[in-house]
C-alpha cells in the first residue's frame, strides 16, 4: 500500500459548495489494517470528505492518497483498490442475495464463473449462505447491511469506507454489522468508518477522528480522548432529591472541583483525579452526613462527553436533516 504505512492520507484538503464551506483544511492519516472512525454531527464534513477519498468528488485544494494512489491525478486506479458502503443498501430487492452479489462481480468485470465463485465466497464469510437464494426483500436490516458489505468486498479492496453503516439498523442489525466489520479488520482490510454513533466508535475503531466545521479538530484512542477530558467520574444518585446541595458539597471537596447537578434524577457528578482515594473519601462523608445513596458509581467518561466538551454541542443533533455538508 502505501510508503508511508498509512492505507488513506488526506492533507489540507479543502471543498466548499457555494457558500457553505464543507472541508476546511482536513487532515487525516490512517495505518495499514486499523479502523479509523470519522465522528461528528450531520454537516460536519464527513461525508464529503468520503467522497473525496473515494473519488466521487474533486477537493477545490490540498491532496489525498488512497492505498498508495492519488485519489485526483489516479482516479481509476484507486477505484480498484478502494470499497465503499454507503448510508443506504445498494441493492436489488427481488433478485436473491447470491444473485445480487453476481451482479455485482459482473459489474466489475469478472467473468460469470468467477463471480459465481466470488458470490459463494462472500455469502459464508459474511453468514449469509443459508439465505444466499432468498431474495433480499424478505432480508432483516442487518442482513441487507451485511450484503451490503459483502458486495463492497467484490474486488477484495484492501481499504474499505463505511458511511455510517447501521444508520436505522436495530440494536441486534447493528451488532450484526459490527461483527463483520471486525472480521473484516482482523484479515486485514483498513476501514474509514463515518458514523453518529459514539458506542459504535468506542466499539470498533481503534483511532477517533473528532471532525467538526470541516476539519479534524481531536484525534485518538477512545481511551486517550476519554483521558483529554479529565479522567474518571464520580456519579451518585441520592434517594432524596432535597440533600442534593449537601451532597454535591461534600463531593465536590473530595474531588477538588465543582460538582454538577441533576435535580430532575437526584444525581450529582464530578471529574476526579485519584479515583480510589476520592471515592473512599465520599462515602465516608455521606455516612458521616446521614446522606442516603441509592447509587454511587466510579466510571470513565463516555464520547458523548468527550465530543459536547470539544465541540460545544451534541454529537447526534435532535434534528438530522441531510445538509450538503455532511
Amino acid at each position: 500500500m502505501g510508503s508511508t504505512g498509512h492505507a488513506i492520507i488526506a492533507e489540507g484538503l479543502r471543498k466548499r459548495y457555494g457558500g457553505t464551506e464543507a472541508l476546511a483544511g482536513f487532515d487525516l492519516a490512517v495505518p495499514e489494517g486499523t479502523v479509523c472512525g470519522l465522528l461528528g454531527p450531520n454537516g460536519a464534513g464527513k461525508t464529503t470528505a468520503v467522497r473525496v477519498l473515494t473519488t466521487l468528488l474533486r477537493p477545490d485544494a490540498g491532496r489525498a492518497e488512497v492505498a498508495g494512489l492519488d485519489v485526483v491525478r489516479q482516479p481509476a486506479r484507486a477505484r480498484y483498490r478502494i470499497g465503499l458502503v454507503g448510508q443506504h443498501a445498494a441493492l436489488d430487492e427481488v433478485l436473491s442475495g447470491r444473485q445480487n452479489l453476481v451482479m455485482f462481480g459482473r459489474l466489475h468485470h469478472l467473468g460469470l464463473a468467477r463471480a459465481r465463485v466470488r458470490a459463494d465466497e462472500l455469502l459464508e464469510r459474511f453468514g449469509l449462505a443459508d439465505a444466499g437464494d432468498r431474495p433480499v426483500e424478505r432480508y432483516s436490516g442487518g442482513m441487507r447491511r451485511r450484503l451490503d458489505l459483502a458486495a463492497g468486498l467484490i474486488l477484495a479492496p484492501p481499504v474499505l469506507f463505511l458511511d455510517e453503516p447501521t444508520t436505522g439498523l436495530d440494536p441486534r442489525g447493528r451488532n450484526e454489522v459490527w461483527e463483520a466489520v471486525g472480521s473484516l479488520v482482523a484479515s486485514g482490510t483498513t476501514v474509514l468508518l463515518t458514523t453518529q454513533y459514539l458506542e459504535e466508535a468506542d466499539r470498533l475503531a481503534a483511532r477517533i477522528c473528532v471532525v467538526d466545521a470541516g476539519r479534524v479538530i481531536a484525534e485518538g484512542t477512545p481511551g486517550e480522548l476519554k483521558a483529554a477530558i479529565g479522567g474518571d467520574r464520580i456519579d451518585i444518585v441520592l434517594r432524596e432529591a432535597a440533600r442534593l446541595p449537601a451532597a454535591a458539597e461534600i463531593l465536590a471537596r473530595a474531588a477538588g472541583t465543582e460538582a454538577d447537578r441533576d435535580p430532575d434524577t437526584r444525581r450529582v457528578s464530578a471529574r476526579v483525579s485519584d479515583r480510589v482515594a476520592a471515592l473512599t473519601e465520599v462515602v465516608r462523608a455521606l455516612d458521616e452526613a446521614g446522606i442516603a445513596a441509592e447509587d454511587i458509581a466510579l466510571r470513565r467518561p463516555t464520547l458523548d462527553e468527550v465530543f459536547l466538551r470539544l465541540t460545544g454541542h451534541d454529537a447526534r443533533p435532535a434534528t438530522s436533516t441531510p445538509e450538503v455538508a455532511a
